[in-house]
C-alpha cells in the first residue's frame, strides 16, 4: 500500500453518516474557546457534496438574520461530532446553488412525503478480530496444548508452586518428548524404504 494512502486510512472515521443533497441537517461541531471546549449546532440544507476519501466535504447553507451563511465541513474531521438528519428533501441536481438567489420559504427544498427521518451510517472500517496463531511444527502444537492444559490446572489449584516454573518445566518435557518422537519417526522411515 502507498504510504500516503496508509496514513490517510488511519485518519478515516469508522462510521460516517449518509448525507444526501437537499436534506436539512444539524451538524454538531466542537469549538474551542480558550481552554474550554463546547459543541455548537449548525442547522441548514446540504447544497453540495464533493471530494472523496479523507477529503470528502459537504456544504450546509442556512439563512441567519436575513443573511445567507454557508459552512463547509469535512466528513472525516474529528471536530464534526455528529450529523443529524432533520428533513429529507427532494433534489434533482447535484448542486443546489439556485437556493442562493432565493429568499424566505422559496429558499427551502420540497420535503419527500412519507420519507423516514433516519440518521444512517456507513461503516468504513470493520473491527478486525484477532486470528489465532497457527503453529508451524507439531512440536509447537503439542507445546501450546500442554501449556494451555497446565494453565487450567494451575488456575484450578492455586496452592501449588508458582505457574511460571511449572509451565517452563512442562514446556521442556513436551519439547523433549516431541524430539524423541520425531527421532523415532525418522528412524522408521528408512526401514520402510528398505522394505520397498
Amino acid at each position: 500500500m502507498d504510504i500516503v494512502k496508509s496514513i490517510e486510512h488511519e485518519q478515516l472515521k469508522n462510521k460516517i453518516p449518509v448525507l444526501n443533497i437537499g436534506d436539512t441537517v444539524r451538524v454538531h461541531v466542537k469549538i474551542k474557546e480558550g481552554n474550554r471546549e463546547r459543541i455548537q449546532v449548525f442547522e441548514g440544507i446540504i447544497i453540495k457534496k464533493q471530494g472523496g476519501g479523507l477529503n470528502e466535504t459537504f456544504t450546509v447553507r442556512r439563512i441567519s438574520y436575513g443573511v445567507g451563511v454557508e459552512k463547509t465541513f469535512l466528513v472525516h474531521s474529528p471536530l464534526v461530532e455528529k450529523v443529524e438528519v432533520v428533513r429529507v428533501g427532494k433534489a434533482r441536481r447535484a448542486k443546489l446553488y439556485y437556493l442562493r438567489d432565493r429568499v424566505g420559504k422559496a429558499a427551502k427544498t420540497k420535503e419527500k412525503i412519507g420519507a423516514r427521518i433516519e440518521t444512517k451510517e456507513i461503516s468504513l472500517k470493520e473491527d478486525l478480530a484477532e486470528e489465532p496463531v497457527v503453529p508451524e511444527t507439531p512440536a509447537e502444537e503439542v507445546a501450546a496444548v500442554e501449556t494451555a492444559e497446565v494453565a487450567k490446572e494451575v488456575a484450578a489449584a492455586p496452592e501449588e508452586a508458582p505457574a511460571v516454573e511449572t509451565t517452563e518445566v512442562v514446556k521442556q518435557e513436551v519439547v523433549d518428548t516431541v524430539k524423541e518422537e520425531t527421532v523415532e519417526t525418522v528412524k522408521e522411515d528408512p526401514k520402510k524404504e528398505e522394505n520397498k
